[in-house]
């Protein structure tokens, strides 16, 4: 695709993620009564803006962030309408709603992908591949219930599921005629793919017909999948079993946008959204300086003394943690940089 089309569809999607993110605290934050100066999307140089009331709405130029600027947020206030003078509930709605609202949007995009397609995805076996090995213990009608350890809900459950088995032995649990039983050893085939060992899915699952309750519970399995596998993601990073190197930035998302969008196949440009949106919103979650996770933390400690951290030692740690942050970013970039020429 068009190097110049990649490039604003994916400062429209990073875009729309941005401002569905600040829009949860700016409403949050009016609810209950918090005075907002400045409501920005985007970060760096001011390209323009309009005043509606007592706030500031502005667009920047760098779309890879933006704030809302609360009165009493990261210092003292007199203002009774400032964050500080807010009880600790109120504040904890405020910081937790950006994120919330990321995976809102995240459901509601695999809401509207979901009630797109013919027919909602089961577990249930409906056909071999004419070489498969899996057939050996596996049959036809079998519901598939949980990979080793990881429950299984929909067909993207399956793949999540397979990701990490390697060539360890499958253990299966599947209900056959209405009998919940459990498989050892299954086996399968394998692939390398970019020196990771892929377990080959050797078998197609029934589709159902829709329901409004199977739409829900086929959007709702496949946002907390998702969910899931950040969490998992970030397990595998802190524990060096996911490495720095295989992380991507806003240039790596960025080459991965362009490469679906080429395939003109428009729901896999709104799945890949609604991926982006989601590890947004987990990650933002994660109780880590500067993130709203971070913020929460301390939130939750105010809640638990009685009084406040006082502004500036909390400033200080969330500024270190900014910094960190940034480093990252700046070593992920690199690394995007360094695929994209080698690729």
């Amino acid at each position: 695709m068009n190097l110049i089309v990649t490039i604003l569809l994916a400062i429209l999607i990073f875009g729309v993620i941005i401002m569905i993110h600040e829009l949860g605290h700016f409403l949050t934050a009016k609810a209950v009564g918090i005075r907002v100066p400045e409501f920005s999307i985007g970060m760096g140089p001011q390209l323009c803006h309009f005043t509606k009331g007592e706030t500031k709405y502005t667009l920047r130029l760098f779309p890879i962030g933006g704030y809302v600027a609360m009165e009493g947020e990261d210092e003292e206030s007199s203002d009774d309408r400032a964050f500080c003078n807010k009880k600790p509930w109120q504040k904890i709605l405020v910081i937790a709603a950006g994120a919330t609202m990321n995976l809102i949007l995240g459901f509601l995009i695999m809401l509207g992908i979901v009630c797109s397609r013919p027919v909602v995805s089961s577990t249930q076996i409906s056909y071999f591949d004419p070489s498969a090995v899996s057939s050996e213990q596996l049959q036809l009608g079998d519901e598939i219930l949980k990979i080793n350890d990881y429950k299984v809900h929909t067909a993207n459950d399956l793949i999540y599921a397979f990701l990490d088995v390697g060539t360890d032995p499958v253990q299966i649990t599947v209900r056959r005629d209405g009998e919940v039983i459990t498989l050892e050893d299954v086996p399968f085939a394998y692939e390398e793919v970019e020196g990771q060992t892929i377990v080959q899915l050797d078998f197609k699952v029934a589709g159902k017909e829709k329901t409004p309750l199977l739409v829900l519970k086929e959007s709702w399995y496949m946002t907390t999948g998702v969910v899931k596998e950040v969490w998992v993601s970030f397990g595998k990073l802190i524990t060096g079993q996911f490495q720095m190197n295989q992380l991507a930035g806003p240039v790596g998302v960025t080459q991965m946008i362009g490469e679906v969008a080429s395939t003109r196949d428009y729901s896999s440009i709104f799945l890949m959204t609604a991926f982006i949106t989601i590890n947004i919103g987990v990650f933002n979650l994660l109780p880590l300086p500067a993130l709203d996770g971070g913020r929460l933390m301390f939130l939750l400690l105010e809640l638990l003394r009685g009084k406040p951290v006082q502004a500036k030692y909390e400033g200080y740690v969330h500024a270190a943690g900014l910094f960190l942050l940034m480093g990252l970013m700046l070593f992920v970039t690199f690394n995007d940089i360094i695929r994209l020429i080698k690729g």
